[in-house]
């Protein structure tokens, strides 16, 4: 990656925070966040390789949307993140939730054949 594409990737990143941050001032301190820019981050800070960064950012998440389960793709994100700032148990807990979310994501990141079972899976991520 190159230093203009970092740079695009932490002013977009800055441009969410930003964004999430007028949500929660115009809903009187809460968040309507229905455009999902919540789940973006992550993403951006794992092409980075910032992983402290990813782990800030799901610690705030935590904190802001306690009841919030995110979708397969932003867990597994989560478990990633976790595993890379080398906190296993924590790692492990958000693989099973991951796997529960969507059984077929975590064979398809370690290509690893499906589990053979036709379980249908209420995401938004291809499950074949």
């Amino acid at each position: 990656m190159t230093p203009k594409q970092a740079e695009r990737i932490k002013t977009k990143i800055t441009k969410i925070k930003k964004e999430l941050a007028t949500d929660k001032r115009r809903w009187g301190g809460f968040y309507d966040d229905s455009r999902g820019l919540r789940y973006l981050p992550p993403a951006l800070y794992i092409k980075l390789g910032d992983y402290s960064g990813a782990n800030r950012y799901f610690n705030w998440f935590a904190k802001n949307f306690p009841d919030d389960m995110g979708y397969p793709i932003f867990l597994f994100e989560w478990t990633l993140t976790l595993f890379k700032t080398k906190k296993k148990a924590q790692a492990e807990q958000k693989a099973l939730e991951t796997y529960r979310a969507n059984t077929y994501l975590l064979n398809a990141f370690l290509q690893r054949p499906p589990h053979g079972r036709s379980i249908r899976e209420w995401s938004n991520w291809a499950s074949q």
